[in-house]
């Protein structure tokens, strides 16, 4: 039986979501590709209201996992908008800690385990999404976050 999971991807002020039903080795079901961005003004206003929206969404439409795009170490010093988008990952996460249990995946450990391409070539491939995806259109730009789906998927 399939179970309805969220991949979550923070990137700068938006948050990528991907619902799809997820059943075994079967390709994953979308449900919903969408974005969504911070709004404007005060930054903590912000992050309650996208948590109260993200919080609501997984409530709503059942969601038993969500699988997240974990921060990745740079290779420099911190800018501010990669600490801004650790903030609103951590928003995310504190949401929907409490509703579901989260698995936070790094783009680098899935490239290590999944298959024999790293994350950046499966999301390249077309064909490959043709494959593992059915339902509505998958977004190239949320190829990612249905990859960490698919990672988890194979964890399971």
């Amino acid at each position: 039986m399939a179970d309805r999971w969220l991949g979550v991807v923070v990137s700068g002020d938006k948050v990528i979501l991907v619902d799809a039903e997820v059943d075994g080795d079967k390709p994953l079901v979308l449900q919903s590709d969408q974005t969504w961005s911070l709004q404007t003004g005060d930054r903590s206003e912000a992050y309650s209201t996208i948590s109260q929206q993200i919080a609501d969404y997984v409530r709503e439409n059942l969601i038993k996992k969500v699988v997240m795009k974990e921060s990745a170490v740079s290779g420099g010093a911190a800018t501010k908008a990669l600490l801004q988008s650790a903030e609103l990952r951590g928003a995310v996460m504190g949401a929907l800690g409490g509703i579901v249990p989260i698995d936070c995946k790094s783009k680098a450990s899935i490239s290590r385990t999944f298959g024999e391409r790293n994350v950046d070539e499966y999301v390249k491939d077309s064909d490959f999404w043709k494959k593992e995806v059915v339902g509505v259109d998958l977004r190239i730009g949320s190829r990612e976050a249905a990859m960490i789906m698919l990672a988890a998927r194979k964890d399971k």
